[in-house]
């Protein structure tokens, strides 16, 4: 299938770009592969650090064009497309700073003899990459594992090829060898070719469950790393003493945010205690009196969805909930203009045989449920096939913490909807996938930890 940019905004084919063939895939796969043996991972880690550092500067200086094209592609307002922009050049600069420190030798306290742990970079990678932080999710994996010494093929999705492009050409401006980052307009199952070629030596997608069942298995196959980030349904737990119009303000920034299209946004909220109608009569207010617009306009508070194919889908969605049960509080339809826009939803009496109940909803609609205590909120947060991050609402952040310490995810947050910065890991657990990336852990992902240990005459047999 080609790349298209459309934009979904009014529905413009904007670019159309040819998938490469099987010859430019392999051409792309020799310079990778030697670019790593010859160039990219025999520099000092400083020097490879120089490049990245000089990519987030260069995005800086280039701000509004990156923006631009975000916005133009996949809908996500102005703003939040520069502030997408601000947040992928601080993780590459927080790579070039700390990638010497995060991979300096370690040593070991050992009967055995002097001993450490030494890390050196594994080959080339594969990552394929999702269309909703057309930037981010690009410059989470690029960032470390450039600076470890690795060198990728980088599969982004067909819906955002300009963005894909403009990335891909940052790092030769920087100064990357061609071959260290390399964009490749590929199938799904050249992926797959890739993944089997014995030059490749790990795979990191971010995406859908269905993907990550078809790629983890090949990369299992294949006895090859691999890395998934799978999505969520992100609870948003209220306990009874929070504050009525913070939690308001806090469930508008979670549900919201690039109109709804995060894996890591809130999506079911857990209300505890009675305060719920009046809780949700304020949330209803709050969703209706978005500014639904041009993303480009910097009035709108709540842009298109990034494509027609995603809000049909989410519609479908909201469709069978409701035939299974769930009521529509407010929204539920496409918004009668141009485009590809979805109403702000609320949905309650949700039962958990309800398909909705264990579904991620990847656009604009809150799911309500009600907890009549604190444990039964905990039980429904953990009813989830999901399970990648969460947050709880309450004046008691000692409180708060215990109740973290009981959910299963792989992230929570106090007081705030779950956020992403460089310095803190990103992952979860079930069927939101397995790694971590971002902070020292993130770049840990992909390199050997090579034991090294001069023996000092230590016997270990007895």
């Amino acid at each position: 299938m080609p790349y298209q940019s459309v934009n979904p905004s009014n529905g413009e084919l904007l670019r159309t770009f040819d998938e490469h063939s099987d010859q430019q895939m392999e051409e792309m796969l020799v310079t990778a592969e030697q670019t790593f043996r010859e160039v990219w991972s025999t520099k000092p880690i400083r020097e490879r650090a120089k490049v990245v550092g000089k990519a987030a500067s260069l995005m800086l200086d280039q701000k509004e064009k990156f923006a631009r094209l975000a916005t133009l592609e996949m809908g996500k307002r102005i703003a939040e497309s520069r502030g997408e922009v601000d947040l992928s050049a601080s993780i590459l600069k927080y790579y070039a700073d700390n990638a010497e420190t995060f991979l300096a030798p370690r040593p070991l306290h050992s009967l055995a003899g002097d001993a450490y742990i030494e890390y050196s970079p594994l080959g080339v990678l594969i990552g394929v990459q999702p269309w909703n932080y057309p930037y981010y999710q690009l410059a989470r994996f690029a960032a470390p594992h450039l600076s470890s010494g690795n060198v990728m093929l980088v599969k982004h999705a067909p819906g955002v090829p300009q963005c894909a492009v403009a990335f891909e050409q940052l790092f030769s401006e920087a100064g990357a060898p061609r071959g260290a980052y390399t964009n490749v307009f590929l199938s799904n199952d050249q992926v797959a070719k890739l993944i089997d070629d014995p030059r490749t030596k790990g795979v990191a997608l971010t995406g859908s469950e269905r993907a990550g069942e078809s790629l983890a298995s090949r990369a299992g196959k294949n006895l090859k790393k691999s890395t998934m980030e799978l999505g969520g349904s992100d609870p948003f737990i209220v306990l009874e003493d929070y504050d009525l119009e913070e939690a308001v303000k806090m469930a508008v920034v979670g549900r919201i945010g690039n109109a709804g299209q995060t894996c890591i946004g809130a999506k079911r909220f857990i209300f505890v205690g009675p305060r719920l109608e009046q809780f949700l009569k304020m949330f209803r207010t709050a969703l209706e009196s978005l500014v639904i617009g041009n993303p480009f306009d910097e009035a709108t508070t709540l842009g298109p969805l990034s494509s027609e194919a995603a809000l049909t889908l989410l519609l479908k969605q909201v469709n069978e909930a409701v035939a299974h049960g769930a009521n529509v509080l407010t929204g539920g339809k496409r918004v009668n203009r141009e485009g590809s826009f979805m109403q702000p939803t609320i949905l309650t009496d949700i039962a958990p045989d309800n398909p909705a109940y264990r579904q991620e909803f990847f656009g604009p609609v809150a799911l309500i449920f009600p907890a009549k205590n604190e444990d039964e909120a905990i039980a429904i947060a953990n009813d989830s096939p999901f399970g990648l991050g969460g947050s709880i609402y309450t004046k008691n952040i000692d409180h708060g913490k215990r109740v973290a310490s009981r959910i299963e995810t792989g992230m929570v947050f106090i007081n705030y909807p779950s956020v992403s910065t460089a310095d803190l890991p990103f992952g979860g657990i079930k069927r939101s996938g397995y790694g971590k990336e971002l902070s020292d852990l993130g770049i840990q992902e992909f390199v050997n930890k090579k034991l090294i240990c001069a023996s000092n005459g230590f016997s270990l047999v007895a």
